[in-house]
């Protein structure tokens, strides 16, 4: 028992030494290629920002349109960086490395997508309030919209990791995401939104929140087996 143990507790921390490692070189590779994480950020500033400029200043209007530009917004600047998630480790030859480790991929994969989440992601978070304030959006509204931003994200990334498994080594990779993974974000961006004009209708907005959370539960959960599939089949 006290052998088997000490073997439990040694594979832990080989696991955490290697999923602790993979977090940071994500984190410090789109700290290095800055081009890439503000690209996204940028991205998703611009596109919000133009609408107001492009319709109008009129109040009503903006209130209406702003849960389905930011939301839309939010989706497309997230699917720009999710080509890089495995593409630079497949270059660089340590995706097969990883897969050779004792580590499970699936955690690895994890691992990833949670260091592509704290780069766009939890940024978009973030920035999200600032630009919401271009649309003459209520402090209520705003406070929904950040929860669903922080519940919908994680989803993004999952999605965002399984196109971006599925079209490892392929030209044109980012095209190729986009069209797996925007059908598949469809349910996410429409309760997003109505999450956030229920607060205007005065109706419960928990219930879409709560739909979102379900569907974060579920994509956390599956998202890095689908992924861990993909790259399995990507590298055979």
């Amino acid at each position: 028992m006290t052998t088997q143990s000490n073997s439990t507790t040694k594979t832990s921390s080989s696991n955490f030494v290697i999923l602790y490692s993979v977090f940071k070189r994500d984190i410090g590779l789109a700290l290095t290629r800055k081009t890439d994480t503000l690209g996204a950020i940028f991205f998703f500033a611009l596109v919000v920002s133009l609408f107001p400029l492009g319709i109008g200043s009129e109040p009503n209007l903006l209130r209406q349109i702003a849960p389905g530009v930011i939301w839309v917004s939010a989706l497309l600047a997230s699917m720009l960086s999710t080509n890089r998630l495995f593409n630079d480790d497949y270059q660089d030859g340590i995706l097969e490395q990883l897969l050779l480790s004792p580590c499970p991929l699936e955690l690895i994969v994890f691992t990833k997508i949670l260091a592509h989440w704290c780069c766009t992601g939890l940024i978009l978070l973030i920035v999200s309030p600032i630009l919401a304030i271009q649309f003459d959006m209520t402090t209520e509204t705003i406070k929904v919209l950040m929860m669903g931003l922080a519940i919908g994200t994680p989803i993004l990334s999952c999605i965002g990791a399984i196109g971006s498994a599925l079209t490892l080594g392929l030209k044109s990779s980012g095209a190729l995401i986009s069209l797996l993974a925007l059908p598949l974000l469809i349910p996410v961006l429409i309760l997003g939104t109505l999450a956030v004009g229920a607060v205007g209708s005065n109706v419960s907005f928990s219930v879409y929140l709560n739909l979102l959370a379900a569907l974060c539960v579920l994509s956390i959960f599956f998202g890095p087996i689908a992924s861990a599939a993909g790259l399995r089949i990507a590298l055979d």
